[in-house]
């Protein structure tokens, strides 16, 4: 086999004879998870061909409990095609295209033509619409309250550049860490992992690193931080003490606050406790926060007397009132007045993927188009339990009184809910309501095992594609490495077969094929660059190259620098073109769990009964549930379960050694995993990532008997405003596992059954 050029999400490579795996020569840290990519072909867990789901495929569509430990039955394509068509058809005839949710999410792939999500929109655009999604579980409290706060996403998009960072941060202050691990994977791929240089750099000149987590490690270990293990989700009384301190001492900005904010006086009336009779100040917070007082005004006259840089990790908002602490950040800042010098203010976000921080591309890069949706309605994308189980029920989103729609067909195309999903056992509940299930899976997930209709795909091995990501590079020919396995197809192909059955094939191909469309969006890229930005060559020129660099030089951006020079020519797209401390508009909805400024809000999840709280974090092992079989994943198993860690003096409290198989419980539910016992976790608190494949195989002895943390997590919105995902932080307990010990079943094939007979 010849070399081919190829990419993923954690970076770009070579793939050579034998399938041997090479990292781009340029990448000067390359993803270790890149061990894991021969998995993408292995046929025990391949979907090889189309399956039905027995009783879907027996008794015709309707709700059914079964869904998720039927067996499944074997189809032609022909059959798949037409069942799959029918149902399509017959959901937008008999209760209209509001009726069909059209998920995915866009992790999928790097290219972006046999990017699914782009995919499946377009394919349902065309179709007539459906029921969409917005926001993230990444992200879904976060992007909904910055564009209320400082009115827009650029503290995502567009934060302070690294090289600007390693010359001019004396001080990073990171709520959450800055986690290497996150950042080994990007949207669109990656092909220079630059950030732990880049912290390096700025350690060498001196700079000085605080790390506020539960965990040690959310910050290297070379980078020689202060650890301030922070109890579990109380960052948000941390930032107002500091922030309370900086102006009590004096070390505030006024005139930054006077310049470029508003509300500085209600959040300050707060602050004192003129508005509530408590004032927050370091010892208030030294209760809740489980760091003494001294150590918090410490801090608060470190960061005065440095440039300072607060990071704010999406891990922070990612819980029950979550808004709270990225909002309280971004007032600390404010209050600290370095908003828009080189190396000072924050950002929202470093480390959580590879492409923050590292500057976007002056141009735009080739996509998919997915046309326009006719169909109005959508959901928070965490809320779809409560769309299924609530059909018509009202609920509060961003100011807005809106309803759940009722939907009869789930159509899913990319992701797996059944790995980012809260309270799996409420989601098994949710997912027996819809009349019918389909969905295009690679693997037997469990996306896969509670489908009615599962077409097998691709991956991204088999197939060619464009690769790239708005902030890296170069663009990569990902040029296919081997033939389809089995019966799977591309999204596109499956897509191209209903589309013609269903009467929109021209609308849906615009006569091309995947190389026409790869050479379309090839050609439309070049005719839109700036004449300095094209690179000169053709698209065949461009595929036998392999790659196309996009830029040579590293970009270097101050956020809000020109803000900061003049905020009246310069306004921010906010109501009042500033800051906002307070915001008239979010306190006008009368939100009790997100008021009109940053606040305190004690958690109201806590019981004695579960007295260890759990991190559910992003793994170091895969990307979310991406190749759990593969080589990185399987190797940081403990007795073919997902890792726990806990403290020593917990572990000791409960008798358990490393190596144990225990079982956590939470409200929720219940789940194994293997112990490991480490100090870099604080005490009172557990560690389990996020990604292992849900195994419901024995319930009467867990939830899942995996390791999947969304087993115990809540299913509850971080507050009426954004909705967001809250499965960072669970109370739990943990005890040793009594009794037999049932074999992990998810990574051996479902039951299937061959047929010849003719199908309904």
């Amino acid at each position: 086999m010849d070399t081919k050029q190829h990419a993923c999400h954690w970076g770009a490579f070579t793939v050579g004879p034998e399938l041997k795996i090479t990292p781009a020569e340029d990448d000067p840290a390359p993803a270790r998870l890149l061990r894991s990519i021969p998995a993408n072909l292995d046929t025990e867990l391949r979907v090889l061909a189309p399956y039905a789901r027995r009783g879907w495929l027996e008794s015709g569509p309707g709700p059914d409990p079964a869904r998720g430990s039927d067996d499944y039955v074997r189809l032609t394509w022909a059959d798949a095609e037409r069942l799959a068509a029918g149902e399509l058809d017959r959901s937008r005839r008999a209760y209209g295209n509001g009726s069909i949710y059209g998920s995915s999410y866009g992790w999928a792939s790097a290219g972006r033509f046999h990017h699914a999500q782009s995919q499946i929109h377009r394919f349902l655009n065309v179709l007539g619409g459906y029921v969409r999604s917005v926001q993230t579980y990444s992200l879904g409290a976060g992007r909904p309250l910055l564009l209320h706060v400082v009115g827009s996403t650029d503290p995502i998009e567009n934060p302070t550049t690294w090289p600007v960072l390693a010359r001019h941060t004396g001080h990073f202050v990171c709520f959450g860490g800055i986690p290497e691990k996150n950042a080994q994977v990007n949207p669109g791929g990656v092909t220079r992992h630059t950030m732990a240089q880049e912290l390096r750099k700025a350690h060498r000149r001196g700079a000085q690193f605080t790390l506020i987590s539960p965990l040690r490690d959310d910050l290297a270990a070379e980078l020689d931080a202060r650890w301030l293990p922070i109890a579990p989700g109380t960052d948000t009384a941390l930032m107002l003490a500091l922030a309370f301190t900086l102006v009590d001492r004096g070390w505030h900005d006024q005139t930054f606050l006077e310049a470029n904010c508003v509300g500085f006086e209600q959040f300050w009336r707060y602050l004192s406790g003129a508005a509530d009779g408590t004032v927050k100040d370091a010892r208030w917070a030294s209760e809740i926060c489980e760091i003494p007082a001294a150590t918090i005004t410490e801090l608060a006259e470190s960061m005065a007397a440095n440039r300072t840089m607060i990071t704010l990790s999406w891990s922070i908002q990612r819980a029950r009132f979550g808004e709270q602490p990225l909002w309280a950040g971004i007032a600390l800042a404010c209050v600290l007045g370095q908003i828009g010098l080189p190396g000072g203010g924050f950002a929202h976000g470093y480390g959580s993927i590879a492409g923050l921080g590292v500057g976007k591309l002056p141009f735009s890069l080739p996509t998919l188009g997915q046309g326009r949706n006719p169909v109005d309605d959508f959901i928070p994308v965490a809320r779809i339990a409560d769309m299924l189980l609530g059909p018509g029920t009202e609920y509060d989103y961003d100011g807005q009184r809106r309803r759940y729609p009722d939907i009869k067909l789930v159509y899913w195309a990319g992701g797996n809910p059944f790995h980012h999903h809260q309270d799996l056992t409420r989601l098994v509940r949710a997912w027996s309501r819809p009349e019918t299930v389909i969905v295009h899976e690679q693997f037997w997930t469990s996306n896969a095992r509670h489908a009615d209709l599962v077409l097998p795909t691709t991956t991204t091995l088999e197939r060619n594609d464009l690769g790239c990501a708005r902030n890296d590079s170069a663009l990569i020919a990902m040029q296919q490495v081997v033939p389809p396995l089995g019966e799977a197809r591309s999204d596109f192909e499956i897509f191209v077969a209903l589309a013609a059955r269903l009467g929109v094939g021209d609308e849906f191909t615009e006569g091309r094929d995947e190389f026409g469309w790869l050479e379309h969006m090839y050609t439309q890229w070049r005719a839109k660059l700036p004449a300095d930005a094209d690179p000169g060559i053709d698209f065949e020129e461009f595929w036998r190259a392999g790659r196309i660099e996009l830029r040579t030089q590293p970009i270097e951006l101050v956020l809000y620098d020109q803000f900061r020079a003049d905020p009246d020519k310069n306004p921010l797209p906010t109501p009042s073109g500033r800051i906002e401390l307070f915001s008239q508009t979010i306190d006008s909805f009368g939100y009790e769990d997100c008021p009109g400024h940053p606040t305190w809000i004690p958690p109201d999840d806590r019981d004695p009964a579960f007295p260890l709280i759990l991190v559910a974090n992003n793994p170091a092992t895969r990307l979310h549930s991406q190749l759990d079989h593969g080589a990185a994943s399987v190797d940081g198993k403990v007795g073919d379960r997902e890792p726990l860690r806990m403290h020593p003096d917990d572990a000791s409290a409960r008798g358990l050694v490393t190596g144990d198989i225990v079982r956590l419980t939470s409200a929720q539910g219940s789940l194994l995993a293997g112990l490991v016992i480490s100090d870099a976790v604080r005490t009172g608190v557990v560690q389990l990532s996020t990604g292992a494949w849900f195994d419901p195989s024995a319930p009467e002895v867990a939830t899942c008997i995996h390791g999947n943390p969304n087993a115990v997590t809540r299913d509850i919105g971080s507050s009426k405003l954004a909705q967001g995902c809250t499965g960072q932080l669970t109370p739990v307990e943990v005890r040793a596992h009594d009794g037999p010990l049932p074999p992990v079943r998810v990574h051996r094939r479902p039951v299937t059954t061959a047929t010849g007979q003719p199908i309904r």
